[in-house]
């Protein structure tokens, strides 16, 4: 009897906690890193995320902000034959919203004239607000 009520309480929790999980709203991803495969990692997650009728915010900082740029070149990795930029440009047209670290285009003697259509530099408060937000997962890469 007693292995019974740990068994049902062990499945309720379980069921709780996938409950708590369903009810999230969606991911924060902060992608900084350089190598193509990590970058492709963060934005296939945020892709699987999208298809799951969630929200997806993205703010690409340092060598990831290359990503922003028209006419800078990424990796083509397999199996899937796409680069990170491809694979971010489609999770932009999925509903994805992506943004530029601030302190990027500076740095790198860049304006905003450089950007890909739709991506927009972050505003530090607001991107703070939402890692905070309790009802998205956050991700940094």
């Amino acid at each position: 009897m007693k292995k019974l009520v740990l068994l049902v309480g062990i499945c309720l929790s379980l069921l709780v906690t996938n409950s708590f999980a369903s009810e999230k709203r969606g991911l924060n991803v902060v992608l900084t890193a350089s190598d193509a495969q990590t970058q492709q990692m963060a934005i296939v997650l945020s892709m699987m995320t999208l298809k799951q009728g969630k929200e997806v915010n993205m703010t690409l900082c340092s060598s990831a902000g290359d990503l922003a740029v028209k006419g800078m070149e990424s990796e083509v990795l397999k199996p899937m034959n796409k680069s990170p930029k491809m694979m971010l440009q489609a999770i932009m047209q999925k509903g994805a919203k992506v943004e530029i670290c601030p302190l990027y285009l500076p740095n790198a003697k860049k304006d905003e004239s450089v950007l890909i259509k739709g991506i927009t530099v972050a505003k530090p408060p607001k991107v703070a607000a939402q890692l905070l937000n309790d009802d998205f997962t956050t991700l940094s890469y």
